[in-house]
């Protein structure tokens, strides 16, 4: 069994999608251990509570400092005792202490096709309203592994989305989402249930 634990900061459709597909058998031998959003009135939350999904809140000004902050949110996950970490619309940085120690072992969801519209300042809806300006004609999401950089990890899969002439950043939004995002995000975490990938040299292999 696959434990996973799911960093959200929002709405939590993505997290949505990965409950779906449990739910419906389609993701086997993956359990989700933990959401963890460091926002008290992230929807997400309430997404995981009607599937009694255990919900913890850890917000930063409850902390003196970043290093007890960063040290409880690592001491917390590893209280759950998570085989991976999925940041699934997870809208922090994670420290060094986590990246560290779960090297290879969180994943996040980009909503493009990374190394298009991606890195510091690239998030949520800002990343498609610089798509629709800059006037690609496709674009797309990406899971990958989480590294040290702002997305620069070893990429797991993608998928490609159209972009229309007359699209909205909101309407791309929810494309992106519905054709890619909640497709390649459940599908990347059952491949590491099923021990089908492998990094070498910053490079996802398949097995």
């Amino acid at each position: 069994m696959l434990r996973i634990g799911v960093l959200v900061s929002g709405g939590g459709s993505n997290l949505q999608a990965i409950i779906d597909q449990i739910e419906e058998g389609n993701l086997k031998n993956v359990s989700i251990n933990v959401v963890i959003s460091n926002k008290k009135d992230a929807y997400a939350l309430q997404r995981a509570e009607k599937y009694d999904i255990p919900t913890k809140v850890l917000l930063r000004k409850d902390f003196s400092s970043k290093e007890e902050y960063d040290l409880a949110m690592f001491d917390l996950i590893n209280s759950f005792n998570v085989d991976i970490i999925v940041l699934a619309g997870c809208l922090f940085i994670l420290p060094k202490i986590i990246t560290e120690n779960y090297k290879n072992k969180i994943i996040n969801i980009h909503p493009s096709l990374i190394p298009s519209f991606c890195g510091d300042g690239f998030y949520g809806i800002k990343v498609h309203e610089e798509v629709i300006k800059r006037g690609v004609k496709i674009t797309g999401a990406t899971v990958h592994f989480v590294d040290e950089g702002t997305d620069t990890g070893p990429i797991i899969l993608q998928k490609a989305v159209d972009v229309e002439d007359d699209d909205t950043p909101e309407v791309l939004q929810k494309r992106v989402m519905e054709e890619a995002e909640w497709i390649i995000l459940p599908k990347a975490i059952e491949m590491i249930a099923q021990d089908k990938i492998a990094v070498r040299e910053k490079k996802v292999l398949k097995k």
